[in-house]
């Protein structure tokens, strides 16, 4: 029987899958490395695990202690799970520019999480490298990991995943391109891969607002580099001690919208459900392209899952917000024809000053709206058959007639999504605008919008 005695033993042994659609432009062959099937859904299960087993050898982990470390999330995931199944209690501090998601995760599997503000120093007291410092001297018998300084984040890729992609790609990879945040997973990795082949490169992928790209040029830790950015996972305001910067041939940075946007290409073209850093990891590999040749075998790290993004880069509206997505809205079409005012009627009205307000705009529906909002709508085809069947409906009030009120959206709801409201029920859908005043789409609109 092959049975698994925990769930740490899952750990590891992730598969390698050939991208066939997003790297189409590229001239050679283009592997990730998905890490997301590691039972915490992320890389960091391994390095996790590994600084673990290194202090409870190292006597600094004590039976019934408590684990404490500042996480962006995933090493916190991989931490929790170690401290599961080995008995332990963990404290995890992270940033308020994490995804809400990665602090409910942890809360699921037992975490304490206190979160610190992310536009601070690392020296300041509030930063959460700060407050983890802190809280491994203040509670008894804890152990602060210290993923960004203990090397045994980098032996675990070097243990581990280094010797898996050579494995599985029969030693012929000729490139390695990965995110670099602690330095562990670039470091490892390469470190491995120079002994077995000094000719691989290794490109690490960087974020703007990160310092990391120029310390790797220049030898300077200049602060002037650090500003903030949104991707999640990677980059840093410091240099981890788990860098040897002379396995890395080179550093490439990738703007928080590009990274973004190709992440969610990933998902829609490769059905590669995965977090931020791997579309950055692509995207920094696509700006690279004059560097591959036919023959490259290029494998890239893909670290975590898209689950831990849904409320961020795989939500429309957060993504419009930043102007990362370039999709025309409910906005953009009203503005497209002018904003002129919605034609409306009350519920008091007749029937018949409905229908001479439908003849006069040549409109085919008019929201029936009062002081509080939206009661209803009215249509021509549905008051047709009405006054077909009764003639002397028409001296009826609105409110008789009445029919579902049109959907209201937000008014940067992109069209894709109108499209999907609009239909043989409702022919249209209604938003208001920052004033306060209701705007109409209907499906001419969209046909419209969608043939510019």
């Amino acid at each position: 029987m092959d049975i698994k005695n925990n769930i740490l033993e899952t750990i590891g042994n992730t598969p390698m899958i050939r991208l066939n659609k997003v790297t189409k432009e590229l001239p050679c062959t283009v592997l990730a490395k998905v890490d997301y099937f590691n039972p915490g859904n992320s890389i960091k299960d391994r390095m996790a695990l590994k600084m673990v087993e290194v202090a409870e050898q190292e006597g600094k982990l004590k039976p019934g202690g408590t684990i404490i470390e500042g996480t962006s999330g995933n090493t916190g995931m991989g931490l929790a799970l170690a401290a599961v199944v080995k008995g332990y209690k963990c404290i995890f501090v992270t940033t308020d520019k994490q995804s809400k998601e990665k602090a409910d995760i942890l809360k699921a599997v037992g975490a304490e999480v206190i979160v610190c503000p992310t536009n601070v120093l690392p020296e300041d007291h509030r930063s959460y490298y700060s407050v983890a410092a802190r809280l491994a001297k203040e509670v008894p018998n804890s152990y602060h990991m210290n993923q960004y300084d203990n090397l045994a984040n980098r032996l675990a890729h070097y243990e581990t995943t280094g010797p898996e992609i050579w494995k599985q790609t029969d030693g012929k990879i000729t490139h390695l391109v990965c995110t670099a945040g602690t330095g562990g997973t670039v470091t490892g990795v390469a470190q491995y891969l120079k002994e077995k082949n000094p000719n691989i490169q290794i490109w690490a992928i960087d974020v703007y607002g990160s310092l990391l790209t120029k310390y790797f040029r220049t030898g300077e830790i200049d602060m002037n580099e650090v500003h903030p950015y949104i991707s999640e996972g990677f980059g840093e305001d410091f240099v981890p001690k788990n860098y040897d910067m002379s396995v890395i041939d080179h550093f490439e940075q990738v703007t928080d919208k590009d990274g973004a946007v190709m992440a969610r290409k990933l998902a829609k073209e490769e059905g590669l459900f995965c977090g931020y850093s791997a579309g950055s990891c692509i995207q920094g590999l696509m700006q690279l392209k004059s560097k591959l040749k036919k023959e490259d075998l290029v494998v890239c790290i893909f670290h975590d899952h898209g689950s831990r993004y849904v409320g961020k880069i795989y939500n429309d509206q957060w993504m419009i917000e930043r102007g990362f997505l370039d999709v025309k809205t409910f906005r953009d079409v009203v503005s497209a024809r002018g904003t002129k005012r919605l034609i409306t009627v009350e519920p008091t009205q007749t029937v018949l000053e409905a229908v001479e307000l439908m003849k006069k705009y040549d409109i085919e529906q008019i929201p029936v709206i009062n002081g509080n909002g939206p009661l209803g709508a009215i249509s021509e085809s549905g008051l047709f058959q009405k006054i077909f069947n009764n003639p002397e409906i028409k001296h009826s009030s609105v409110q008789d007639v009445l029919e579902p009120s049109f959907p209201v959206v937000a008014y940067d709801t992109p069209v894709e999504k109108l499209s999907h409201l609009i239909n043989r029920e409702n022919g249209a859908v209604l938003a208001k605008d920052e004033a306060g005043n209701y705007h109409i789409v209907t499906k001419y609109d969209v046909i419209q919008s969608l043939g510019n």
